[in-house]
């Protein structure tokens, strides 16, 4: 029988324990073609002025040069500002995979856009570490997993009132594949958990400007950063997926799921 969990728990000791060999082998073939298909579109993206513009702000940040900003132009940059760029390239033309929601309560149907911030962040921070390109699947894999869930448990009120769920949700997403590459232990976890929390965000008001896709990319520099936070002993409140006590608003099941998120 499935167990039931406070959510922030749930999340702290699935990124935590899971590993390349629980991930079913079509899920592996799942997650190959997301990250061809994001490559893709980050290549496609990063021709926009969206991402022309934001290429040019990060330099004038010079920071310094450890992951790589793909596509057009391309340069080295600190890690977080690269996911920034790339992910923002990545849904600059709208085209990157879907979330489908199995129930009817969803505004055309659809829950957040997964792809895209777990997978910058993996390969800006696999990236920096030097890691294999298995543990930056496997990475990719958990962030995928943890972006879907928390869409798919969430109310659908979160967009229908005017909030853009790839950009809060896909924060989650690129935090736990950040934090798995980062290796952080549970209680850091729980802090990098409430940091996203606290940093993620992004309104529909701004669909069809140049914002739109700057949710993602946000998502993805705030899921990075607060996974190096979380590893410097940046702290923040432990159970930022529960909300007060008395509320309850989010339960999360803990079962297998990986078949419950695939690309459209």
């Amino acid at each position: 029988m499935a167990q039931q969990t406070r959510a922030t728990g749930a999340l702290v000791n699935f990124i935590a324990s899971t590993s390349f060999g629980d991930i079913p082998a079509d899920a592996l073939d799942i997650g190959r073609r997301c990250i061809a298909d994001g490559v893709a579109v980050i290549l496609a993206g990063s021709t926009t002025r969206a991402s022309e513009i934001l290429r040019s702000q990060v330099r004038e940040d010079g920071s310094r040069a450890e992951s790589t900003i793909l596509g057009r132009d391309s340069f080295q940059t600190r890690a977080a500002s690269a996911a920034l760029v790339n992910a923002t390239s990545g849904h600059a033309h709208d085209y990157d995979d879907t979330q489908l929601s199995t129930t009817a309560d969803r505004i055309f149907g659809l829950l957040t856009h997964p792809t895209i911030p777990p997978l910058t962040a993996s390969l800006a921070v696999g990236e920096r570490l030097g890691v294999s390109g298995q543990a930056m699947l496997e990475a990719f894999l958990v962030g995928f997993e943890v972006e879907c869930k928390i869409a798919d448990a969430i109310y659908p009120t979160h967009y229908k009132q005017g909030v853009h769920t790839s950009g809060t949700i896909g924060a989650f997403g690129a935090m736990a594949a950040a934090a798995k590459l980062l290796k952080l232990d549970r209680a850091a976890l729980a802090h990098a958990i409430g940091i996203t929390a606290s940093m993620s965000g992004g309104i529909r008001v701004s669909f069809g400007t140049m914002t739109k896709p700057l949710h993602v990319g946000r998502a993805a520099f705030n899921g990075v950063t607060a996974a190096e936070l979380a590893a410097k002993g940046f702290t923040a409140g432990a159970d930022a997926l529960d909300g007060q006590p008395a509320t309850g608003h989010l339960a999360v099941t803990i079962r297998p799921a990986w078949r419950s998120c695939r690309p459209a």
